[in-house]
């Protein structure tokens, strides 16, 4: 009877199988240390399990040094750590639009520092293979801006597999970004907190797997356990980087963003049985998340609404632009979410995640088909009302201000109406 939560990026389909081994006699068998005050970069057996773990499932070209990794409470952290290290106040980051949008907030409480978007579009150039495509040609262009607007720009953010769009980053685009920072002299920060949800045959390629980086001390790569271990409630994140300076500045700031002692201990069990996950967690969360991306897309389809194609994340970026034809504003698109709340179904619009676009929404497929059929339910119910009422008034838009079919502001312009939008 409540509101069906699509909106928020949890993985809720493995819950069973980390109940049963947390049940185990390791997980409770805690060493006094733990309950003491530690390392607050994390504890040292940790972080060995960490560099294990990401050396083995990132395909890493050489074995991480656990001296080069950092422990904290959320990626919002180190964020929020890297964005006043790395910058100052005023200063820009690279980012392609749409994206988290969660990450302004994050870089600008610390750093004072600004997003430079680089918008990607649905609509294919010649050159393009397809939607919302990134390219070398459109950071240049987004940094050319950036630079006549005055704005120093001292970093690119790549978030690999995408939030929203579900893509995954070839390995040679990924290695042209690589290339174009280095030219620039930007620090990259690249967001792998999807690494291991890819639920169908795409390669996706890790950073870290590049046996020879552009720019190996301005490459920084962050990683949690809240989507790939549908831990969003442990608050535990990993920032890799191999300069020295950095990361001594980032852990002058890592000690108001520790993690427990009792929790890294838990985490690694988890990390060190490789037979559970190799075997149990990861092949059954993939064919989960298949499962439930299938029915999802499916059912969307069934009432008319296409969806980009996706490989990695927990959710589908889905395409509403039909439903608000009559005039493919930004306003329009809150009024559909509005409308789409009143039936009690939260999904999260485009302009929440800075797209150029209205009439995108991002919808979570990770939880029980039970929901995501009832979601389809509830979408149908409101498509068919809109219908109905559109053959004889304007339910969603207003065609009389605004029939040029063209987006009336841009997604960096008044937010305040999704402000409390959360998007995770």
């Amino acid at each position: 009877q409540g509101i069906l939560n699509f909106g928020t990026s949890e993985n809720k389909l493995c819950f069973d199988l980390i109940e049963e081994r947390l049940t185990r006699p390791d997980m409770t068998y805690l060493e006094p240390d733990l309950f003491q005050y530690s390392d607050t970069r994390g504890t040292r057996s940790f972080r060995e399990e960490i560099a294990k773990f990401l050396t083995d499932y990132a395909r890493a070209a050489k074995a991480l040094n656990p001296e080069h990794i950092t422990v904290m409470n959320g990626c919002c952290s180190v964020f929020a750590t890297l964005s006043t290290v790395l910058c100052d106040p005023g200063d820009g980051y690279l980012i392609p639009a749409p994206y988290y949008g969660g990450i302004n907030s994050k870089t600008w409480l610390y750093g004072g520092i600004q997003p430079v978007h680089v918008p990607l579009f649905s609509e294919m150039t010649d050159e393009e293979s397809h939607p919302f495509q990134l390219t070398v040609e459109k950071l240049e262009d987004a940094l050319q801006r950036a630079k006549k607007q005055g704005i120093r720009v001292r970093a690119l953010i790549l978030i690999n597999p995408h939030n929203p769009l579900g893509d995954i980053y070839p390995a040679q685009l990924l290695k042209e970004c690589l290339e174009f920072a280095h030219r620039y002299e930007l620090h990259v920060i690249m967001d792998e907190i999807y690494m291991l949800s890819v639920y169908d045959d795409t390669t996706f390629t890790s950073v870290l797997s590049l046996d020879c980086l552009p720019d190996p001390e301005r490459t920084h790569f962050m990683w949690g356990f809240s989507k790939d271990f549908g831990m969003s409630g442990i608050r535990v994140a990993v920032l890799y980087t191999r300069n020295h300076e950095i990361q001594k500045a980032v852990n002058q700031l890592a000690v108001f963003h520790s993690c427990p002692g009792p929790v890294q201990h838990v985490l690694s069990q988890f990390l060190r049985d490789r037979d559970w996950l190799d075997n149990v967690f990861f092949p059954t969360n993939k064919k989960r998340l298949k499962e439930a991306q299938n029915i999802l897309v499916d059912g969307l389809a069934d009432v008319g609404i296409p969806v980009l194609k996706s490989s990695g994340g927990l959710y589908v970026w889905a395409d509403f632009r039909k439903v608000c034809k009559k005039s493919q504003t930004f306003e329009a698109e809150l009024e559909l979410w509005q409308k789409l709340l009143d039936k009690k179904l939260l999904i999260s619009p485009g302009k929440a995640f800075y797209c150029y676009e209205p009439g995108w929404f991002r919808l979570v497929f990770s939880d029980s088909v039970d929901k995501i059929h009832l979601c389809i339910q509830r979408l149908e119910q409101m498509l068919h009302i809109t219908n109905k009422a559109s053959s004889t008034a304007d339910a969603l838009c207003n065609p009389e201000k605004d029939s040029s079919s063209k987006p009336s502001n841009t997604p960096g312009e008044d937010v305040s109406q999704i402000e409390n939008i959360i998007v995770y």
